[in-house]
């Protein structure tokens, strides 16, 4: 089952619970802040950009998870093989990093000791720029990129999680928004060229149960010079109305039903490095996936821990469009992500 809503509503009703489950092109739930009834310090709202080619990349996150605020710049390398990933955090944020109610418009701004991120809107473009004194062997990074957003659907999900009538995602992905900028880490420039860097936005706004285990993917670039990308997942709660899985070709979304991630597995643990695959129970993603780089972390303080298996790499085989017609694709950059959480 894949519920479409279709016109604009309240995300919450009165009780703080989910008017309508379902998914969207756009963002039509209304999202208030104030109209949340769970507790304060389950609130979790985040700004998320990845901007990439087969070459390299660039994430940027800024996040207030309300008993922690966090403000992160990853760089990475695929053809050298390496990442760094600087992830400064503050206590009890409750708020006050005040992130837009839409992804639609308002600006980000965040910075503490050495370091500072930006989110602008400006007409059809986003702007990013950062900077850190201290990020690679003591050196500093620093950048700015523009992010074209030409009238396009995206993916939108409203999600209940079971057990919990106050806990729900609201999630929106923006693929394929082509990419120009320069980012410079020590003595080392990195260029981002429309036509062959694209950026996604994974804009998260939830009340989150506290053990949690999800996977995403997504992909964006160009298909025979057509815009064209993917978002897939699962983990974020009850799918029933609908999953998060979504083609895009021209900027028109194709709905996917139900897709698997296939992790290789060694001595009984998944081994992230061997090739993937990606099945769909409607036939219409079909995905080898060959792992390049996996950016991993494992931030473990008790009764918090965030284990991340983020893993770049490239992706070759079918997705079937709405019409039927099949995009076939080889050596497409993109990633997949296995994430546990306590929070």
């Amino acid at each position: 089952m894949q519920h479409e809503l279709k016109e604009r509503k309240p995300l919450l009703d009165e009780d703080g619970h989910l008017t309508e489950p379902g998914f969207a092109r756009d963002l039509l739930w209304e999202y208030d802040r104030s109209a949340i009834k769970a507790k304060a310090l389950r609130i979790k709202e985040w700004d998320y950009y990845y901007v990439g080619n087969k070459s390299f990349g660039i994430a940027l996150t800024v996040a207030d998870n309300a008993y922690m605020g966090l403000d992160s710049i990853s760089l990475l390398d695929f053809e050298e093989g390496w990442e760094i990933t600087k992830s400064p955090m503050q206590v009890l944020t409750k708020g006050k990093k005040n992130l837009p109610a839409t992804s639609a418009a308002g600006d980000i701004l965040s910075k503490g000791k050495g370091y500072v991120i930006s989110f602008e809107h400006k007409g059809d473009r986003r702007i990013l720029s950062f900077s850190m004194d201290k990020f690679k062997d003591g050196k500093p990074i620093k950048g700015e990129i523009e992010l074209f957003c030409p009238e396009t659907e995206s993916m939108v999900i409203a999600t209940p999680f079971p057990g919990n009538d106050k806990a729900f995602y609201y999630n929106q992905k923006i693929n394929c928004m082509p990419a120009r900028g320069t980012v410079t880490c020590g003595d080392k420039l990195y260029r981002f060229t429309p036509g062959k860097s694209c950026g996604v936005l994974d804009w998260g706004r939830g009340v989150w149960t506290y053990k949690n285990t999800w996977f995403w993917g997504s992909a964006s670039g160009f298909a025979d010079d057509v815009p064209f990308g993917f978002n897939i997942g699962y983990g974020f709660g009850d799918t029933s109305a609908a999953s998060e899985n979504m083609l895009f070709y021209n900027n028109k979304a194709h709905k996917l039903e139900d897709v698997v991630f296939e992790i290789p597995q060694k001595d009984g643990k998944d081994d992230f490095m061997s090739p993937w695959k990606f099945t769909s129970s409607d036939g219409r993603f079909e995905m080898d996936f060959q792992p390049v780089l996996n950016r991993h972390s494992d931030t473990n303080v008790g009764l918090i821990r965030s284990n991340q298996n983020q893993v770049f790499g490239l992706f070759r085989g079918k997705a079937v469009l709405d019409d039927g017609t099949v995009i076939e694709i080889k050596d497409f950059h993109g990633f997949a992500e296995k994430v546990y959480n306590k929070w």
